[in-house]
């Protein structure tokens, strides 16, 4: 966790957010059991007791929760929600669906839907439905790669996350997919991050792919949530993700960054 927040440090960061996967990912990705929150809690209110170490970073605890079932449930409770710094969420395939029903449904609809119009027209309707389910039935701040490997209406989503106040993720890992969305979901009102999803402390702070995406979508500061433009106040962004006196945590080996605040060069 220290290399984390090093790396964080040196790269200029003002907050560091650790957001390791929900437990119903599969093959290890993801947090055991939702009692590992509290390790991680512990270890980043450690780092952050000796935040002039790291030159005044402040590291958040999150989790990338995954949506579980056709009704947008996430894979962390309600109160597990309202007790972290930063919730992201985001549709997995490689995960445990609640129901094994529902899942092999989606499985064969995304298997037919290249073969068949009519599927590949439902199969939009209901990722859209699920998704946006998802952000109205929890406390999601950023919607994790939205969009990505899944047939979803775009605009429609961007909507409904300004109205829920769900951040959108612009992902560096997968930037080649990002541009086409997020030009559509900007157009609807949409607000963005842009997050390095590193997964060791070598990737934090490497962000220029995202940023790329932003200059080539034509967005201004404004629209980017953690991306402190020249000369700007960044108590406002600072502030959106600031946790509270007793929700300071931090994160295993494997974790997702998914939530770096930087200067926009």
């Amino acid at each position: 966790m220290r290399l984390n927040a090093q790396a964080a440090a040196r790269s200029g960061l003002r907050q560091l957010g650790i957001a390791d996967h929900g437990p119903a990912m599969r093959w290890g990705l993801g947090v055991e059991s939702l009692e590992t929150f509290e390790t991680i809690r512990r270890d980043i209110r450690d780092i952050n007791e000796v935040s002039g170490t790291y030159r005044g970073l402040s590291v958040l605890l999150g989790c990338e929760a995954n949506i579980i079932d056709f009704e947008g449930n996430l894979d962390i409770p309600p109160w597990l929600q309202n007790d972290l710094d930063v919730v992201l969420a985001g549709f997995h395939v490689q995960i445990r669906p609640r129901s094994l029903t529902q899942g092999m449904r989606y499985l064969v609809d995304r298997a037919l839907s290249g073969m068949s119009s009519y599927v590949a027209k439902r199969e939009r309707i209901r990722n859209t439905d699920v998704v946006t389910a998802a952000l109205i039935n929890n406390k999601i701040d950023i919607l994790t790669h939205p969009g990505l490997r899944i047939n979803i209406d775009t605009a429609e989503l961007a909507k409904v996350s300004v109205q829920t106040g769900t951040l959108l993720e612009i992902n560096c890992h997968h930037d080649d997919a990002m541009l086409a969305f997020v030009k559509v979901a900007a157009r609807c009102g949409a607000r963005f991050v842009i997050s390095s999803d590193a997964h060791n402390p070598d990737q934090i702070g490497q962000y220029e792919r995202g940023l790329e995406v932003a200059r080539k979508a034509g967005l201004c500061g404004e629209q980017i949530m953690n991306v402190i433009a020249k000369g700007e106040d960044p108590e406002p962004k600072l502030a959106r993700f600031r946790p509270s006196t007793h929700l300071t945590g931090s994160a295993k080996k494997r974790s997702d960054m998914s939530k770096d605040l930087h200067e926009y060069k």
